[in-house]
């Protein structure tokens, strides 16, 4: 028998564990072991459980214009239910799910309704903004009016887009653009939006812009179908009954099935290189040292740690990598009895609360980045679904830094009052909460990321190194485009392809198009 390659993955979050199952359902010829530092598997996608309450870190829609990626998600978790505004509540079992379905089935993936707002002003508008009478009403007249002509403006007027301020103002005027978009950003990143490359917001905004708003308005009036509709404005999407990490737990088990190895509570702390070729990696595992030889290495691991790691890296490729910024992130899970919001949508939920997925929190008197209501991503997320209300509460950070450094409980009280000032919620109705830390949760866009393309070129020329993901690209992929990377690495293995540009490439085209069935 010829003998197996082996590949060992650096990471089990949704690249690495695409590549895995992509390689392992496609080829025999590959002995494939991934390698978590964690417990958990699922990396940012994974869901954490405390109080029989389950919180999804960040908020993972599942929509993808890749057929490939819809075709995966579908392979794990079987479609139960469909789109509605009215969800029901079946029979004295008090069982509350989307219409149609089974609620024998564990392994499904519901389709969700989209509902997002941004909290400015003390008043609640659409997101993205929209053009309705509501959002003229909320803005006021004057406003409205002074908004056109900065956007306008905008239309003949161009700015350079060397920075990600600019990239907004061409699309959206100054006005909107210092309204809906600066603070947020800037909470985000750390940063003044003009010291942000505009990378940023074409990877993550590209094609959003007043004119996009203006088609999908007009798309909506006359229910009519878009096959470019940009991620930012889709009216519904998959989402795992039981949150995002239980994709990623039942992939490991097909994995795990077809002959994988999943190593977890696995620190990988060095990669020896030779002659062009990462020959072993070296990892602890219950305070033992572990060493594997490799014939192939993917990594997922952020960029800065994967040369810290390496040795014979060029100094200068080296200082490149470690000064690559990232952003951190901290999200306070928290059961409340009631909020303080009405809903004033024509949209039915359990108890009438408001049906939004995510609040963004464009106010500058609050720190507070974005709010999710669990409750609205799946019922079953909430213990309790009649009787409280699952928040997630996220703050953009740097390690180290006051809010990063905050007890649990201190952390618990800062949040509070500042859901306190902005009216939604009162502090004698908390009942539980649960705190979630992320290091290098962002791959931000300042610094040495300027030279990224040296050091992408560099680690191209390490032959049988693959990086893939968020943090192993240092870009600032959506889920499916991370898996999308684990896809493209796994076809380059199979199909010996030492060209790694279509790994890279995922994500930078002017035009994600959906595919037309």
């Amino acid at each position: 028998m010829t003998k197996k390659r082996k590949v060992v993955i650096v990471g089990a979050g949704p690249a690495g564990l695409t590549c895995a199952y992509y390689l392992l359902k496609n080829s025999k010829n590959y002995e494939v072991i991934i390698l978590e530092e964690e417990d958990m598997i699922g990396g940012i996608s994974k869901t954490v459980t405390y109080d029989n309450n389950k919180m999804d870190l960040g908020g993972h829609r599942f929509f993808s214009k890749s057929q490939e990626v819809n075709d995966i998600w579908l392979e794990i978790l079987k479609i139960q239910g469909s789109p509605s505004k009215d969800d029901k509540i079946l029979g004295s079992s008090k069982k509350f799910m989307p219409d149609g379905l089974d609620p024998s089935v564990d392994d499904a993936l519901l389709i969700r309704n989209r509902v997002s707002r941004i909290y400015y002003d003390k008043k609640f508008f659409d997101y993205p903004i929209s053009l309705s009478l509501e959002t003229i009403y909320k803005l006021g007249f004057l406003r409205t009016i002074i908004c056109a002509f900065s956007y306008f403006k905008s239309s003949f007027i161009k700015l350079p887009e060397d920075n990600l301020e600019n990239f907004y103002i061409n699309r959206f005027g100054k006005k909107l653009y210092k309204m809906f978009f600066y603070n947020y950003t800037e909470k985000v990143w750390g940063k003044h939006p003009k010291n942000i490359s505009a990378d940023w917001g074409s990877q993550r905004a590209k094609g959003l812009s007043v004119f996009g708003v203006i088609k999908d308005s007009l798309r909506r009036l006359f229910h009519l179908k878009s096959y470019n509709i940009e991620t930012s404005l889709i009216d519904s999407f998959y989402y795992p009954k039981y949150g995002p990490g239980q994709m990623w737990e039942k992939m490991s088990l097909i994995i795990e099935n077809m002959g994988g190895t999943i190593i977890k509570k696995a620190r990988v702390f060095k990669l020896e290189q030779k002659d062009g070729k990462i020959n072993s990696v070296f990892y602890e595992k219950d305070n033992k040292t572990k060493k594997l030889d490799v014939d192939i290495l993917v990594s997922s691991m952020p960029l800065k740690d994967l040369c810290e790691i390496t040795n014979n890296i060029p100094k200068k490729i080296l200082n490149i990598a470690t000064s690559l910024p990232y952003r951190d992130f901290i999200t306070l899970g928290l059961i409340v009895k009631k909020l303080n919001l009405k809903n004033e949508t024509n949209i039915k939920t359990v108890s009438n609360i408001v049906p939004d997925n995510w609040i963004y929190v464009q106010d500058d008197n609050v720190k507070m980045g974005r709010i999710q209501i669990f409750n609205n991503w799946s019922p079953y997320l909430v213990d309790d679904l009649f009787n409280t209300v699952s928040l997630g509460l996220e703050y953009f950070c740097q390690e180290g830094d006051r809010l990063w450094n905050m007890k649990d409980s201190e952390f618990k009280n800062f949040v509070v009052e500042e859901l306190e000032k902005m009216k939604i919620i009162n502090r004698e109705d908390v009942l539980n909460y649960n705190v979630e830390r992320v290091k290098k949760a962002y791959p931000a866009y300042f610094g040495s990321y300027k030279d990224i393309d040296k050091l992408k070129t560099y680690l191209d020329s390490i032959e049988n190194l693959y990086c893939i993901g968020r943090n192993g690209q240092h870009r600032y992929n959506n889920m499916d485009h991370s898996m999308l990377t684990g896809i493209e690495a796994s076809k380059n293995i199979i199909n010996d392809s030492k060209d790694k540009t279509n790994i890279w490439a995922v994500n930078t085209e002017k035009e994600y198009i959906e595919s037309k069935n």
